[in-house]
């Protein structure tokens, strides 16, 4: 992995792939490379650390051409190092692959024993030395190509570019997405709408198993069974894969103050004028299960421990979260009243979309919360949910995780509603509640320049605790998370009352505390955990409303005062800060914000 794209043009290619290429930075990445092909001759440039690296290389060594493929590596097989920066070149054929392909060592054995040896530590290399191998052996480069794929196993996403073939691009997809751009006379080949979207808004996304032949004049599709496949060609909207930091100093920064923005969007795609909250068909009739398991990764696996205390509490039904690199490999059963969610921002994540595969068929309903509603997850679910976040670039989620936590309380308030755990009325106080979130969310904003202040200070410690408990307990893992990766700060959250079965171990005055407390019904239980952590000199930085504050506030050091809030908008209201403090941190330690060092925005490998 990570980023792949692909141009048969009109004009020189480098320039536009070099460009391409700056739209899928926000994927995390480490070296990065470009073929072409020019006068029937293949030739590449490759560069280790930020593509202006790779524009360097360029300006000394042009690359001429109209054909063209390039990659951003996100390295899993080998250093990142400019042997291993793809694409990856074997005699007539260069290939950029995302993915992992399994059975790489096999398929070395297999090609040592015809004398053909690998150059580089990467699994990628193995599939252009494959299709060298076949075409040796007098294959066509599409057929080569094909029997080469035919021997993958794994998930990738492929493009092959030929030498002698200038109107010529090979693709293929298992696991890892890829769409085909259309042009006037021009076709392109990208990771994601994102990086073609300059370029054409006309996309097709290949399906499991696709494989297509590109030329200039079109493309050819064939299924996983090797039939001729009509997959539809879908226009993008205007400025919906736009990138820019509107003068931001980082993305994340940005899409942490867009956050009013974006809830108010996604209310008002699911709440009706009204009073009620509309579905799209064929909706979700919560009294046909008797759970929910929910399945997800990183900031969204933490949506779902939230979005079980709505659920249980409000709606009294019993709900099951699970990591999605874990679910599918427990095997577990899955009874046919179970409703399955899944929630992925790039609905790509490889673990979700497995463990979405393993539930197909088994459970009585699936239905997955996107951000991309043409991406993997969401064309396999039965129902899918957009969270109308926007594009969101910088690596560390913010916008999707608020607004995937504002559509499962409204699910869990239909769930509640369409089971009889609650009245009309009382529906209709919650829903008045969710239309003040985004004024609620402003205000938390407002208290941004004391984060600041105090980010300073956490920016010099070496390990910092959250505590939280309820809901605030999933919000402490959240603000932990954040905090390790953009600041690279050791961080660890804890619900309060297992404070004293091991990590108030931990506790010094070189540690600070980070305590999530609004004045719910278990502030006083917090606030009692919390003194126990100041009798041992820990340095408490309290987060709550103003009462809570002055309530509980003699000892601490340092406290962000929220607005009061409805209980139930509490964890979302409390990510503003857990997101301030860690991007503040972040820049007072001088850290890669939007692109902190060996992580990536979609894992669309195991």
């Amino acid at each position: 992995m990570c980023g792949i794209v692909g141009i048969l043009g009109d004009h020189e290619a480098a320039p536009i792939l070099v460009e391409a290429l700056k739209r899928l930075e926000y994927r995390g990445y480490d070296s990065a490379g470009i073929a072409t092909v020019n006068d029937g001759q293949l030739d590449r440039r490759r560069a280790v650390g930020k593509l202006v690296n790779l524009s360097d290389r360029l300006v000394h060594h042009p690359l001429p051409g109209k054909a063209g493929i390039g990659h951003t590596r996100w390295a899993t097989h080998g250093a990142p190092t400019e042997l291993n920066a793809h694409p990856h070149q074997s005699g007539p054929v260069a290939v950029v692959h995302n993915g992992i392909i399994e059975n790489f060592r096999d398929l070395r054995g297999e090609l040592e024993a015809h004398g053909i040896k690998p150059e580089t530590e990467t699994d990628s290399e193995t599939v252009a030395l494959m299709t060298y191998r076949y075409m040796n052996e007098g294959l066509s480069p599409i057929e080569a190509a094909n029997k080469t794929v035919d021997a993958l196993h794994g998930a990738f996403a492929l493009a092959f570019l030929f030498d002698g073939q200038e109107d010529l691009i090979f693709a293929a997809r298992k696991g890892s997405p890829l769409a085909i751009g259309h042009g006037d006379g021009e076709m392109f080949v990208g990771s994601d709408a994102i990086a073609l979207a300059p370029l054409t808004d006309r996309i097709t996304y290949l399906e499991e198993g696709d494989r297509a032949v590109v030329t200039r004049q079109g493309v050819q599709i064939r299924d996983i069974n090797g039939t001729l496949a009509n997959r539809p060609v879908t226009e993008i909207q205007a400025g919906a894969a736009q990138i820019d930091k509107a003068g931001y100093k980082h993305f994340m920064a940005k899409e942490i103050a867009e956050q009013p923005q974006v809830l108010s969007q996604t209310i008002a795609a699911y709440l009706t004028g009204d009073g009620h909250i509309a579905l799209p068909d064929p909706g979700i009739d919560f009294t046909a299960f008797d759970r929910i398991t929910m399945v997800a990764c990183g900031t969204a696996y933490i949506a779902c421990l939230t979005a079980k205390y709505w659920f249980e509490k409000l709606a009294r039904i019993p709900v099951e979260v699970d990591v999605a690199s874990e679910f599918r490999y427990r095997e577990p059963p899955v009874p046919p009243r179970t409703l399955a969610i899944f929630v992925s921002q790039s609905g790509e994540t490889a673990d979700t979309l497995a463990a979405l595969r393993y539930m197909a068929g088994k459970a009585g309903r699936i239905v997955s919360l996107v951000n991309v509603p043409t991406s993997s997850i969401a064309r396999e679910s039965d129902l899918a949910l957009p969270i109308h976040a926007g594009v969101e670039v910088a690596v560390a989620s913010t916008k999707a995780f608020t607004c995937q936590l504002t559509l499962f309380l409204l699910l869990a308030l239909r769930a509640a509603h369409n089971r009889g755990e609650i009245d009309k009325s009382t529906l209709a106080s919650h829903l008045e509640e969710v239309r003040t979130l985004p004024g609620l969310v402003s205000s938390g904003l407002s208290q941004e320049a004391a984060i600041k202040d105090v980010s300073r200070l956490l920016a010099e410690a070496r390990d910092v605790l959250f505590l939280g408990r309820g809901m605030m307990f999933p919000l402490a893992l959240e603000g932990a998370l954040k905090l390790k990766e953009i600041s690279y700060i050791h961080a660890e959250a804890y619900a309060s009352g297992e404070l004293k079965h091991g990590p108030i171990a931990l506790v010094e005055k070189t540690v600070p505390v980070i305590v999530m407390a609004p004045r719910d019904a278990l502030f006083d239980k917090t606030v009692s955990n919390m003194q126990e952590v100041m009798a041992r000199e820990g340095q408490v930085l309290l987060v709550s409303d103003a009462e809570g504050i002055e309530i509980a506030g003699d000892g601490i050091w340092r406290y962000v005062a929220l607005p009061p809030a409805p209980e139930v908008l509490t964890p979302i209201l409390y990510a503003i800060p857990a997101q301030l403090l860690a991007y503040h941190t972040a820049v007072a330690k001088g850290t890669d914000v939007d692109q902190p060092r060996n992580l990536a925005k979609s894992v669309t490998v195991e």
